[in-house]
């Protein structure tokens, strides 16, 4: 059955200097090789470390969406519900969005590596329940787990790169960061398909979580050596009513528009939808008050009076809606319109992801010339991508090859590539990093959030008009035309981003 969720420089050395406190290494402790700086200094991310911190991305991305395309063989192995294979999902999603604040809130106060190294061992652990689960409703719980891992794992790799990169290595830095994310997406679908197509020694849709397990390990062994221990000056307390808050507004937002759509919509995700808004007009109210008082909130209104935070969110709410709802839709319009398998259509995303990853490591170099305006050129690319996909879909349905998608798959993935990791920098680009893990935690959920959000509206709208094979191809070609219509508006947003003027040179 388908599922309702698949999911630049701000600051100069001597302001990083100042922002970050490096830690002492732990006496007698030879296991912890993390580089380290004299006191005073700042700490410097290497190569390495950005590789190994990166997992910290990739791992929980992959499996947002690596569960789809084993849905059924869980449901036949199972014997789940339908509504429990849609807490499958969702239940990751809700966690993960929900504390991804706090855990970029505790990772500056307790320190970010230490976060960073207690969520991939709780997310390793987690995964290992995921494939060893026996019940529908065992697997939700970790799944569950597996999420609320994932949140006090992910902030602390942008978090951490904010706080020891600077000038052009946090632009390649943050490069890599986005090309990570995007790739993730189709390397879930692809990686997916081949697990549950090699049925590997009948295991079926298990190995789908047990591969992080030896992922994980190597990642916490590296991770010891390589990430280096930095942490705000400002540690601030636990908002808790604020954190309160915001799980209501969440879970009000997210669990209905995950599940009522396979419950028939009752009553009461009615009423949740509904009190959400209520909820974070409450949650504003509490994060304002917190922040006249003088004390530090879960999330400071004030990141939202640097332009490139209210900008940029603006710009990545619609933009990650539509990424989730792209690679849902097309998942379901190959397997069940196309009666293709799952494996078909994850190496059909091949070419897509080449191409992202080329677009994306290519932005430092075009930001340094362009500017914002590399974002504008990225969502006109997308856009036309999203018109040839179309276009070729009505000229050949129903007959229609998959490598005759390839040429707009292509165009839209090179325009995606373009998007996502500027859009990333661009948004933290004013935020000090002090605050770089209430900023990065803001932007993640709202990463997160949007493609829970994009998958639940875009992709309940397709499943509603996917009665038949031409209602699924209808379906399809309305969420591209939605699409276009947000990569339009985001050529036109980049216009007030930081960075759409260069600075002339000086004569």
């Amino acid at each position: 059955m388908p599922s309702v969720l698949n999911s630049t420089d701000s600051g100069s050395r001597a302001a990083a200097a100042a922002a970050v406190t490096v830690l002492p290494p732990r006496s007698r402790d030879r296991d912890d090789q993390a580089p380290q700086r004299e006191p005073g200094r700042p700490a410097v991310l290497t190569g390495a470390g950005l590789a190994v911190v990166l997992v910290g991305v990739l791992l929980p991305m992959v499996d947002f969406f690596i569960v789809n395309v084993a849905l059924p063989t869980i449901d036949r192995d199972l014997h789940a519900s339908p509504p429990l294979l849609e807490l499958v999902v969702s239940a990751y999603a809700s966690a993960y969005a929900l504390l991804l604040v706090v855990g970029g809130r505790l990772g500056d106060t307790f320190g970010r590596k230490r976060l960073f190294l207690i969520g991939m061992t709780a997310f390793t652990l987690a995964s290992l329940a995921c494939g060893l689960a026996p019940t529908a409703i065992a697997l939700v719980i970790a799944r569950a787990a597996q999420g609320a891992s994932a949140a006090m794992m992910v902030p602390q790799v942008l978090s951490t790169i904010q706080a020891t990169t600077t000038g052009e290595r946090r632009a390649r830095a943050l490069g890599r960061y986005g090309a990570t994310g995007g790739i993730a997406a189709v390397a879930g679908q692809l990686l997916g398909g081949l697990l549950v197509s090699a049925n590997i020694g009948g295991s079926g849709w298990r190995p789908i979580f047990l591969v992080n397990v030896p992922v994980g390990i190597v990642g916490l062994i590296l991770a010891r050596r390589q990430v280096p221990d930095t942490r705000s000056d400002k540690a601030a307390r636990i908002d808790y009513h604020g954190t309160a808050a915001l799980g209501v507004t969440v879970l009000a937002l997210l669990i209905p528009l995950t599940e009522g759509s396979s419950l028939g919509w009752p009553a009461w995700t009615i009423g949740l939808l509904a009190a959400s808004p209520v909820a974070a007009a409450v949650f504003a109210v509490i994060e304002a008050r917190q922040e006249r008082s003088g004390r530090i909130p879960l999330v400071p209104p004030s990141l939202l009076r640097h332009r490139s935070m209210r900008s940029g969110l603006l710009m990545a709410l619609p933009f990650f809606a539509g990424f989730g709802a792209f690679m849902f839709c097309y998942a379901l319009l190959v397997q069940q319109g196309l009666h293709d398998s799952a494996l078909a259509a994850g190496v059909a995303l091949a070419p897509m992801a080449v191409v992202f990853l080329a677009a994306s490591l290519s932005t430092p170099r075009l930001l340094r010339r362009f500017g914002a305006k590399v974002l504008a050129a990225g969502a006109i690319l997308q856009g036309a991508g999203l018109i040839i996909l179309g276009a070729t879909v009505v000229a050949t349905w129903p007959h229609v090859s998959l490598a005759w998608l390839v040429p707009g798959m292509v165009v839209a993935g090179a325009g995606q590539g373009l998007i996502m990791s500027p859009l990333f920098g661009l948004v933290l680009s004013e935020v000090p990093p002090a605050s770089a893990g209430a900023g990065s935690g803001v932007l993640t959920t709202t990463q997160q959030v949007a493609l829970a959000l994009g998958v639940a509206t875009l992709g309940s709208l397709f499943i509603a008009l996917a009665g038949d094979g031409v209602g699924m191809r209808d379906g399809f070609l309305i969420v591209l035309a939605i699409q276009t219509v947000i990569a339009v508006g985001l050529a036109v947003g980049a216009r007030w981003l930081p960075g759409w003027r260069r600075p002339r040179p000086a004569t």
